[in-house]
C-alpha cells in the first residue's frame, strides 16, 4: 500500500511537471481568433507606408501596414489587389453590467 502511494505520487508530480507544457503546446497548435485571417479584394484607393485604402462595393476599406506586410507585385492605385488581415485589439474597455430590468435594488443599511 505505502509503494502505491509513493507510485502516486510520483505521478502526480511529474504529471504536474509535464502537464503544463503539454497544454501549452496544445493551445498552440490551436487557431486562436488572432490568428485567423480574412480578406478583402477591390481596386487601390491609395497606399502609402503605413496604409492600403482599398474599395469594396460602397465601401472604403483601410488596412493598416507595416514593414512586415508581404507585397508582391506593383502596388499602386488603381491595381485590383487581395489583401491578406488579421484582427487583433488595440484595446479593451470594460463597463459594470447594469441591472436587469424590473429588479429590485438591494436595500440600503442604515
Amino acid at each position: 500500500m505505502k509503494h502505491l502511494l509513493i507510485t502516486a505520487a510520483l505521478v502526480c508530480a511529474l504529471g504536474g511537471a509535464i502537464l503544463p507544457g503539454t497544454v501549452e503546446a496544445a493551445r498552440r497548435r490551436t487557431s486562436s481568433p488572432a490568428t485567423r485571417t480574412y480578406q478583402v479584394t477591390g481596386p487601390v484607393l491609395e497606399a502609402t507606408n503605413d496604409m492600403i485604402v482599398v474599395q469594396k462595393g460602397k465601401e472604403r476599406w483601410e488596412i493598416a501596414r507595416d514593414s512586415n506586410t508581404k507585397v508582391t507585385g506593383d502596388l499602386k492605385v488603381g491595381a485590383q489587389v487581395t489583401i491578406q488581415y488579421r484582427m487583433t485589439a488595440a484595446s479593451v474597455s470594460v463597463q459594470p453590467a447594469k441591472a436587469a430590468a424590473g429588479a429590485k435594488p438591494a436595500p440600503k443599511k442604515p
